[in-house]
């Protein structure tokens, strides 16, 4: 009962910021592209800066982290290949959002309601991770003719390479450039979670079986190569915690910009999305059952 109520008390204050996000959608229609645009390109990469280049992050301690967001996103993507082809769809299109959660938007906010800040320091490693494979192998997967200037114009690889190189050579930024930066990125999480919630004002009835099976194959694939991983890599209790959850976590939004960008059926990558982080309300809270064990 206990762990019950300790789920509960993680997933429900992200879910009521996604339902407050939901309702502000229905009643205002709010055009979130620029807000998105702002999380994509200035918030998100400054919070990765500052939890990476943090002084009282251990990078090196991390590195387990790392290899298993490889693992998990790797592995995932091969067992979901053979579930595309059973439904007929393009792995292409399928593929990527098995691969690809929403570590961003739902992983940082419950790692940091679950375990604290070195939740949300360990949950940006494979955040990070997870990001530099979207942006190399996820976009060959997508397109095949993916061009390398997607992956050097964004913002969130510089925050990436910057903050890792701070935080791996000693280097601190001072203080008074830190605490900003900080304070920028921190509001990443409760903007990215409402407008999650806008987003799936969005959903339509097409395509929804199929979505419903990315749903339950997203997560269901992610735990198993979370177990894989929790078998093969070095970690402490509390990295596995993190490493379930995050095999747990639904499509991430970012699939849906790179499949528009590729034009790679952008609209079925949007259901997927969107009705695979309705169904987070089911697995999430598995993913956390295995986590707080």
């Amino acid at each position: 009962m206990n762990t019950a109520f300790r789920i509960a008390e993680i997933v429900l204050p992200v879910l009521l910021i996604i339902v407050l996000g939901y309702a502000l959608g229905r009643a205002w229609k709010p055009d979130m592209r620029m807000m998105n645009r702002f999380n994509l390109d200035v918030f998100g990469p400054f919070l990765v800066l500052a939890y990476l280049s943090d002084k009282s992050v251990d990078l090196v301690s991390l590195w387990p982290l790392a290899v298993a967001s490889i693992v998990v996103v790797l592995g995932s993507g091969v067992l979901a290949w053979p579930f595309a082809k059973l439904a007929g769809e393009s792995p292409r299109t399928f593929v990527p959002p098995m691969m690809f959660n929403n570590c961003g938007n739902m992983g940082l906010p419950l790692a940091l309601f679950a375990f604290g800040a070195p939740g949300v320091a360990g949950m940006v490693a494979l955040f990070t991770t997870s990001n530099l494979l979207h942006f190399t192998v996820g976009s060959f997967i997508v397109n095949r003719h993916a061009e390398w200037k997607f992956l050097l114009k964004s913002p969130m690889i510089w925050a990436t390479a910057l903050g890792a190189g701070l935080g791996l050579s000693g280097l601190h930024l001072p203080d008074v450039v830190h605490a900003p930066i900080k304070m920028v990125g921190d509001s990443a999480i409760p903007l990215m979670l409402l407008s999650l919630g806008v987003r799936m004002t969005d959903v339509k009835r097409e395509d929804f079986s199929m979505s419903l099976l990315a749903a339950a194959v997203c997560p269901v694939v992610g735990l198993i190569m979370a177990a894989i991983a929790a078998l093969i890599v070095p970690m402490s209790k509390e990295q596995i915690g993190l490493v379930f959850l995050f095999g747990a976590l639904p499509p991430a939004v970012l699939n849906f910009l790179v499949a528009d960008y590729y034009k790679q059926e952008p609209a079925k990558v949007a259901s997927i999305v969107l009705v695979g982080n309705i169904a987070s309300v089911v697995f999430v809270p598995l993913g956390l059952l295995f986590a707080l064990r």
